[in-house]
């Protein structure tokens, strides 16, 4: 995705299009699957921990990031495809694969409505599918 392309997408997500900003969205949006912080570290290795840090949270305060629990004992940071800054209509299933431990989009797969007791204010949902993905499979048959 080319700098303009990104500039727009933070901007109409009320974001103030910094190099840093810009960098690591790039990253999220040519990523293949969700990424975890050390991932984008390694890949990004203009700015430091702290400063993609700082980027995620922003991408995270304005629904520009899904944050799941990778099903193992981190978390992982996802492009969202959202349309709002408000709130979060690009909500999908992941696939967590106990073999190569990768997370994977099941973006075909929506997350269910769950009617919650009274008194209950859903935050954030998180679907996390657990198991072998294919190609783990493949190599162990």
């Amino acid at each position: 995705m080319d700098v303009s392309k990104i500039e727009e997408i933070l901007q109409d997500h009320g974001i103030k299009p910094t190099s840093n900003r810009i960098v690591v969205l790039r990253e999220l949006t040519s990523a293949e699957r969700p990424m975890s912080l050390t991932e984008l570290e390694y890949k990004i290795l203009s700015i430091d921990k702290s400063g993609i840090f700082r980027a995620l949270s922003v991408f995270k305060e304005h629904h520009l990031v899904h944050v799941l629990e990778d099903g193992g004992d981190g978390v992982r940071y996802e492009f969202c495809r959202s349309h709002s800054d408000d709130a979060d209509d690009d909500l999908h299933a992941h696939f967590y694969c106990e073999r190569c431990r990768q997370t994977f989009c099941l973006e075909d797969i929506a997350v269910p409505q769950v009617e919650l007791p009274g008194g209950y204010e859903a935050v954030s949902v998180n679907y996390m599918i657990k198991g072998i993905c294919p190609e783990c499979a493949r190599k162990h048959r």
